[in-house]
């Protein structure tokens, strides 16, 4: 018990358990905020994997259409409901089933 106390009173050890509590609790940076920051990074990284592969294929899409002319027609009926003189246009979605 006297061993105890005589840590408690040790003022190097105060002084470290305020600056553990200080930084873990109180500071700008604290574990609750680095915690926050981590989590904004990873959404951030997945958003920009996702961009740059709708970005790369974009570029693909670009690239086909400029050798193609096949390509510019199928684009144009798909994404842009197009269609010649004389031709209907029937448009099939699927739909997701309900889950119970």
């Amino acid at each position: 018990m006297d061993r105890f106390l005589a840590l408690i009173r040790n003022k190097y050890f105060l002084a470290g358990i305020a600056f553990t509590v200080w930084m873990c609790f109180f500071d700008r940076n604290d574990l609750a905020t680095q915690y926050s920051y981590q989590h904004q990074k990873s959404n951030l990284e997945k958003e920009k994997a996702f961009y740059e592969k709708e970005n790369q294929n974009i570029i693909e899409t670009i690239a086909d259409i400029r050798s193609d002319q096949k390509e510019v027609q199928r684009i144009a009926r798909e994404k842009y409901k197009m269609k010649k003189e004389n031709e209907d246009v029937y448009v099939v979605t699927e739909v997701e089933p309900l889950e119970k």
